[in-house]
């Protein structure tokens, strides 16, 4: 029969020696087997470390990752809420704007139209007589509209404006100019007493002349620029 061999255990032998004078010299056996577990143990160990390390790493990293989006979350939120009450200030300060524009433009166009009824007040558009009255227009010379009113009916300015000349008139015993500060100029000529005097100020309707049984007669005239223009045009435009 052939002999069983028998594997032989392989070992180190580490002798660990001393310089001193009476050293003496120690031997250590390490067989090969413990080595190669202490390699492995160490390697093992290491290796956990390793991922000790790594995880305690990633950790730190996910746990920073977190802090960090909840930051963003809370900073985001934060300017949402700001940018909201910013959206809410302008939606007041643009309903302010409106009320205020509307304010201005109702305003504009309450003087626009006050202006414009100022300006009427001084167009000689107005009948220079209460009451009814007949009329005819002179046969002759500059354009003149000759009314015949009834007793108690009064001679009134046509339009606001200032009294320019009060004078004893030939034919109608006086008359009276008034300028409307616009160019137009109209003449009212009456035998009754006159009720205004050269430089005061008369509004639309105020009295010039009361019309009695003996002076029932008022010749009207009126002037643009200078220029005698016939009043039944202007009377026709104030309707």
């Amino acid at each position: 029969m052939a002999r069983r061999r028998h594997k032989r255990k392989s070992s180190h032998v580490v002798i660990v020696t001393s310089d001193a004078a009476d050293a003496s010299t120690r031997q250590f056996r390490i067989r090969m087997w413990k080595v190669r577990a202490f390699v492995i143990l160490l390697s093992a160990a290491l290796g956990a470390a390793a991922g000790y390390i790594i995880f305690l790493h990633d950790t730190q990293a996910q746990e920073e990752d977190d802090v960090r989006e909840v930051q963003q979350q809370e900073t985001i939120q934060a300017l949402e809420e700001e940018n909201a009450a910013l959206q809410a200030r302008i939606d007041e300060l643009d309903n302010t704007v409106q009320i205020l524009s509307n304010t201005v433009t109702q305003k504009t166009e309450s003087e626009s139209s006050l202006a414009q009824q100022l300006e009427q007040q001084f167009i000689p558009t107005e009948f220079p007589l209460t009451g009814a009255a007949t009329f005819e227009e002179a046969p002759e010379g500059d354009p003149m509209c000759i009314f015949s009113a009834a007793p108690g009916a009064m001679v009134v300015a046509t339009a606001n404006g200032t009294v320019s000349a009060v004078n004893d008139d030939s034919e109608y015993g006086h008359n009276v100019w008034v300028d409307h500060g616009n160019g137009y100029v109209t003449i009212y000529r009456n035998q009754g007493e006159v009720k205004v005097k050269q430089g005061e100020t008369v509004r639309q309707g105020s009295t010039l002349f009361l019309i009695d049984e003996e002076n029932n007669r008022l010749g009207y005239q009126m002037m643009k620029d200078g220029v005698y223009i016939d009043p039944m045009e202007m009377l026709a435009i104030s309707g």
